[in-house]
């Protein structure tokens, strides 16, 4: 199969949900674990990141994510290339890691 036509992507989704209620953190537990179940990994409190190996697959994940999503609260999805996420800037304190590598995708012949 030839991949050169695709590029990787990396999907964000960023969100801010109310807690405040009791059906509302029933609702932010929901949109979580739905993100988690559909291959998202948390990246930061409320980020979460997902590989995906084409921006055709990345429109279908972020097409699942409108299905879920909680009726109160923003969410916002962003991509980006592989490119773009080993650029990022990681700090703790102050020393810098480099970035996650993308996972080691399956080649089926």
């Amino acid at each position: 199969m030839d991949l050169s036509g695709y590029r990787c992507m990396w999907l964000l989704a960023m969100f801010d949900l109310p807690t405040d209620t009791k059906t509302a953190r029933r609702h932010y537990a929901q949109f979580r674990k739905s993100l988690l179940k559909d291959g998202f990994t948390q990246m930061q409190y409320s980020v979460y990141v997902r590989h995906c190996a084409s921006e055709e697959n990345t429109t279908v994940h972020v097409e699942r994510v409108k299905a879920f999503l909680p009726p109160d609260g923003e969410v916002r999805m962003m991509s980006i290339t592989d490119k773009q996420y080993e650029r990022m800037h990681i700090f703790w304190g102050k020393k810098r890691k480099p970035p996650e590598p993308p996972p080691q995708q399956l080649e089926l012949f």
